[in-house]
This record gives structure tokens, sequence and C-alpha cells, in this order.
């Protein structure tokens, strides 16, 4: 089994449901993360432009390892609508060992 130091959560905005299903695809079908969980109807504030904007969004939780993250990281610039699109990696420091076992087994 890995330490859970070896994994790594990625936190990415989409403007919607659809959007967001359609990234989660694509990065488990190329074994670029392990799960990815989708919490929808976030409000977001931020700066963009020099102006205070604000929308609603869904933010994806991915798992992954650390070794995937510049293949994530490409794949969802590659296909993300937004211009800027968030990409925030959260490393891991400790977790249950049994779901690090499956992480390990279920992430390339």
């Amino acid at each position: 089994m890995k330490s859970a130091a070896a994994f790594a959560l990625v936190l990415v905005t989409a403007p919607n449901l659809k959007t967001a299903r359609s990234l989660a695809r694509i990065v488990l079908k190329d074994k670029l993360a392990a799960c990815v969980n989708l919490v929808p109807k976030i409000e977001s504030h931020y700066w963009w432009q020099g102006r205070i904007e604000s929308g609603t969004e869904v933010m994806m939780v991915i798992k992954t390892r650390k070794t995937r993250l510049k293949a994530l990281e490409k794949a969802i610039l590659a296909t993300h609508p937004y211009e800027t699109p968030e990409f925030v990696v959260l490393p891991l420091t400790a977790g249950n060992e049994k779901y690090l076992a499956w992480l390990s087994a279920s992430c390339c």
C-alpha cells in the first residue's frame, strides 16, 4: 500500500454539471484519477478582469496520485471551457488504510 503522501486532492470548478460530468469521464477514462466527486450549486465570488463577479458553479474534487498531476492538469486545461480554470492541488497527509489501498489500486 502507498502512504497518503503519494496522493493528492485536486479542486477544479466547472460552470455546470454537464461540463463537470464530461471532465470527470475524461480523467477517469484516461486513468488520471481514481475518483471525482461533483458538488453542485456552489456559490463563487471572485475577482475577474478588475471586477468582483459571482456565479453558481460545480466543485470537482479529484483524487489522484501525485505522479499523475501534470497529465491531469494538461487534460483539464485542454478540455475546460474557462479561460483560466481552477486547478488547485492539496496534498494528503493521512487517510484510512483501506481507502488508501483502494486509491492505490484504482489510479495508475
